[in-house]
């Protein structure tokens, strides 16, 4: 399988309210703002690991005792899709693409647990 990963990871972590739960890991994880979209209730906080952030989605129904989903960054979302397509690999959906900011595929492991790709879409 080539996935050609770029090196970054996102872990996405949904949240009641981006703005308290942006406050609370400032303060108790001292991780940095990157960005905030209001439009699609998403912002990324840098973690203080080179590489690794930690996105942070606002949505109806926080699971609780769990549910963070590990994002990869990929050079090629397109063709590594293809890749999960070949080894039959369930998803959900096809690659969703916010201009100038990201496209994802989520999918997921043989026991259910999602997973995502990113490409960055810096245009």
């Amino acid at each position: 399988m080539a996935m050609n990963y770029d090196g970054d990871l996102t872990v996405s972590v949904g949240v009641s309210d981006i703005d308290t739960a942006i406050e609370w890991y400032s303060k108790i994880l001292d991780f940095e703002l990157l960005y905030k979209n209001a439009d699609i209730a998403w912002g990324e906080m840098s973690t203080g690991l080179s590489n690794v952030n930690l996105g942070l989605s606002q949505v109806e129904t926080v699971q609780h005792g769990g549910g963070a989903t590990p994002v990869w960054g990929v050079k090629d979302i397109v063709k590594a899709k293809a890749s999960l397509d070949a080894a039959k690999v369930k998803q959900d959906g096809e690659i969703q693409h916010i201009p100038g900011l990201v496209k994802l595929l989520t999918f997921y492991d043989p026991d259910g647990n999602a997973m995502m790709l990113f490409e960055n879409d810096s245009q």
